[in-house]
This record gives structure tokens, sequence and C-alpha cells, in this order.
């Protein structure tokens, strides 16, 4: 919901460390990958009950999510790395309530399941209105130097981290927080789903 600010207030600091990174050669796909690796270390921290530890490789990942796209404004955009962003950034989100549900499957499942089902459902349209907005050139200039359109949201990628956060802050509340976040997702992809199909039935 606040991406598009909150990308206009980091870009200049995230140029900023970016700037040692490309004088050593260190590419945007190297930046994703080293970020998804730790990120996806975060799953058996959070199955053997380390949510200290848990919680500095989300962040980790999120900070390398931000910097992989300003290396590569740096360097060279692509479209291999923009899918190569966009693919891991779903699968890191949905590990995290995974490992919560396989940490304790008699209290977590239902409402971990929940949310990765509302993971799914945001994402899902998110990149099938982005496969149609390319074809259409349909422009979104709230977000003009990512890789595809993006579809905004109640629930977007800094109230994902918000969340993901919370869950390793206060892993007792896991269940509450889940479900009050797959409600959010679920209306994200509601408006995303009506807002989408009237855009392009306007265009067809």
């Amino acid at each position: 919901m606040i991406d598009p600010l909150l990308n206009r207030l980091l870009r200049p600091s995230l140029a900023l460390v970016a700037k040692p990174l490309v004088h050593f050669g260190i590419s945007a796909n190297q930046v994703t990958i080293f970020g998804f690796v730790l990120g996806m270390l975060a799953v058996p921290a959070i199955i053997t009950e380390h949510f200290t530890l848990a919680l500095i490789l989300i962040l980790i990942n999120r900070v390398s999510d931000g910097l992989d796209g300003a290396v590569a404004r740096q360097t060279q955009t692509t479209d291999a790395g923009g899918f190569l962003d966009i693919s891991l950034d779903f699968i890191f989100y949905s590990a995290i309530p995974f490992a919560f549900i396989v940490s304790h499957p008699e209290q977590n499942a239902l409402a971990g399941s929940l949310l990765m089902l509302s993971f799914t459902a945001t994402g899902s349209c998110f990149l099938a209105f982005a496969i149609m907005a390319s074809k259409h050139n349909i422009d979104n200039p709230q977000y003009p130097n990512k890789s595809m359109h993006y579809m905004g949201g109640l629930a977007e990628g800094f109230e994902t981290i918000v969340v993901l956060c919370l869950f390793c802050l206060l892993p007792e509340h896991f269940v509450p927080i889940a479900l009050i976040y797959a409600a959010a997702c679920c209306i994200t992809a509601g408006v995303r789903i009506v807002t989408g199909y009237q855009t392009l039935k306007s265009v067809d």
C-alpha cells in the first residue's frame, strides 16, 4: 500500500550502498541469489525456534531485494533478472509461513495454509495482469523502474515484510496475525482481479 512512497524514500540510500558492489563487479543477480539463500535459512531457524536469527535473515533478504534493483539500475536491467527476482520473492514469502506450520502443525497449520493460499491468490493475479499489461503496453507510473507492471493493493511488499517480522517477534501470536493478513491479501486479490479485468476489457 505504501510501496511507491517507500521506494522513492529508499532509492537514494540503496543507490549509495550499491556503488561499491558495482565497483567490485557484483551483479544484481548475485545479490538476488545471495539474499534468497540467506532468507531461506530462516526456515530451519524458525523450525528450531531461533526467532531472532530468523528475523535477521528475513531482514537481510529484504535489504538484498532492494539492493539488487539498485545494482541493476547502475549496470544493466534485464528481463531475466526481473524474472529471477520476482520468482524467488514469491518462494521466500511462502516459505516463512510454511516454516511456522512445520514447527507447530497442530496450532499453525490452518492459519498458515490459509495465508499461503492468499499469497498464491495475490501473486497469481499480479503476474497474470503483468503479462497482459506488457502485451497491451499498459504503463504504471507508480513503479517506473520495475521490470514488470506492478498492481498495488492493501497487501504489498512492505506490509508483507512487517508481517513476516511480526511472526518472528511474536511467534506465540502467529495464528491471529496470519489470519488478519490472509484477509488483507484476499481483499487485495479481489480488488486486483476486478481492476485488472476492467482495465483489460477496456483495451480489448
